[in-house]
């Protein structure tokens, strides 16, 4: 058990949010002898990172709950699949299929990929495969499911009771025109089976039905058993309400409906849960990531360059800061975990706790070696030219003796993931430089101070003799530029590794050769 005293003194944010929750629910949670966290996820796409971010986020809530109170939690993961396709994203086959099928209910909309009942579906079971492969706990709800079987009647019922009360609410949030046909009811046309959005002729509240103008036509329906579905934020109050929910973390671009709906239980006379804002994901442009975009890394992407736990450290940090999701930060975020595992052998308790991968692994750290780093790696993938795992253990071996790759769990990963790495993004950006007379009689003095060098030298040693000839080759003032040539000329980028510690994992002889097969 953690010490109380480094509990009520760590700031990491988790704790921060966790503790809050406890401040601001405590009757309702004592009342009901548990805590629900909700996340919700739009299934008019495909599920993205963002979607992810959410429920990592809210499990790393968890995990603090689980060191601060013994009460039971759950997360629900609540899909609106109820909702009307607004449009057709761009990155799904059978494009004219979906626009035949515009504004009906997402779990009424053909699934385009022909593998599942409705479109809400197959989104609904991709974003279930994603969650299971990171081994979140969470219960799914699907938003059709509970307003055909009847779970959200009661709710309904008191919202129509309360139905001027809301108006007052939203209507002075809407544009002149909107404000003549909003309705917080949505009823589903039964000849076309559409999400319709009308203006109301009349409330029979003994009977829970509403009489609609449908272009000229009375349509008359229950409010009741998935005949009507609510507008998104009188929706989201009432799952709040129904699910008795603690806790829900949101984006910023959701701020005003969060305010909204928060208005509308206390209406209906409930606290509305304790909240969290983040940041929004950007893509490489800067640009908001979008389900029907399909911009940014994808989660398949993701995992194919690098490990679950990379990508829940990268959502861990700064989540109130905008970040940039794209390809080209995989390595930094990967690094950076490693960095975290290595810095958590020396900590204490308290600095455990703003540790990054404590909450990643749920408090279980890692203890594992770190060999080198995933960019020194994806140098190494480069140079050696090797093109399967079994190739590059062969270099790593040379400089590590006598280790197994059965005890190196995480690098012998990392080393499946250089490779593809390497190939899918980094070869495509490639630019090596063609070195000048000078530049180039500077490398071939480099490749005479490599023959002095054996490979029982330590990285240190090797990297000292790389500065003394930049020295004496016309770099003195600027060791910089020195360092530059040398990663252009052999890894076609700017940057790149320690050099001395580079070569000793590559080789003296090896790492000469390849100077002079750059330089020919």
């Amino acid at each position: 058990m953690i010490e109380k005293i480094n509990l009520d003194k760590t700031n990491a944010w988790p704790f921060v949010e966790a503790k809050k929750l406890l401040r601001e629910r405590k009757s309702h949670i004592e009342k009901k002898g548990k805590i629900i966290l909700q996340t919700g996820y739009g299934p008019s796409g495909l599920p993205h990172i963002g979607t992810f971010a959410e429920v990592a986020r809210t499990s790393m809530m968890v995990n603090a709950l689980n060191q601060l109170t013994d009460i039971p939690k759950e997360i629900i993961t609540f899909s609106d699949d109820m909702d009307g396709l607004r449009k057709v994203p761009d990155n799904v086959p059978n494009q004219e299929l979906l626009n035949k099928n515009l504004h009906k209910p997402l779990t009424k909309v053909p699934d385009p990929f022909e593998k599942y009942n409705s479109f809400g579906e197959y989104n609904n079971e991709m974003l279930k495969v994603f969650l299971d492969k990171f081994k979140f706990k969470y219960s799914f709800k699907s938003s059709t499911s509970l307003y055909k079987a009847g779970f959200f009647n009661s709710t309904l019922q008191i919202i129509l009771e309360n139905y001027e009360g809301i108006m007052d609410i939203i209507i002075p949030t809407l544009g002149k025109e909107r404000q003549k046909t909003y309705s917080p009811f949505l009823p589903i046309c039964p000849e076309t089976g559409v999400v319709l959005e009308i203006p109301v002729l009349e409330i029979k509240k003994d009977k829970l039905k509403i009489i609609f103008n449908n272009n000229g036509k009375k349509l008359e329906t229950s409010i009741l058993d998935g005949n009507c579905k609510l507008q998104w934020k009188v929706d989201w109050a009432m799952r709040w309400y129904a699910l008795d929910v603690d806790f829900e973390m949101y984006g910023k671009d959701l701020i005003e409906s969060a305010i909204l709906s928060s208005r509308i239980i206390k209406l209906l006379k409930k606290a509305p849960p304790s909240g969290f804002v983040y940041e929004l994901f950007l893509d490489e442009k800067g640009e908001k990531i979008s389900k029907s975009k399909g911009n940014g890394i994808t989660i398949d992407q993701w995992l194919e360059y690098a490990s679950p736990e990379s990508l829940s450290l990268y959502m861990y940090q700064n989540p109130k800061r905008a970040k940039k999701l794209y390809n080209k930060i995989v390595p930094k975020a990967v690094d950076e975990y490693l960095d975290f595992i290595e810095k958590g052998k020396s900590q204490n308790e308290l600095q455990l706790l703003m540790n990054p991968v404590w909450h990643v692994h749920d408090g279980k750290m890692p203890n594992e070696e770190v060999i080198m780093t995933f960019s020194m790696l994806l140098n190494l993938v480069e140079t050696s030219n090797a093109d399967t795992k079994e190739l590059l253990w062969k270099f790593v071996k040379k400089y590590k003796k006598n280790i197994l790759e059965k005890d190196y769990p995480i690098f012998n990963n990392l080393i499946g993931y250089a490779i593809k790495y390497f190939n899918d993004v980094v070869k495509l950006n490639k630019k090596y430089k063609n070195p000048n007379k000078d530049e180039k009689k500077a490398l071939e003095a480099l490749i005479k101070t490599l023959e002095k060098c054996n490979d029982k030298m330590s990285p240190e040693d090797i990297q000292t003799l790389i500065y003394s000839t930049g020295k004496e080759n016309g770099y003195s003032e600027n060791l910089r530029e020195w360092f530059k040539l040398i990663y252009e000329v052999i890894f076609g980028d700017e940057n790149g590794p320690r050099m001395g510690f580079f070569i000793s994992f590559f080789g003296a002889n090896e790492t000469k050769q390849l100077i002079k097969d750059k330089i020919k």
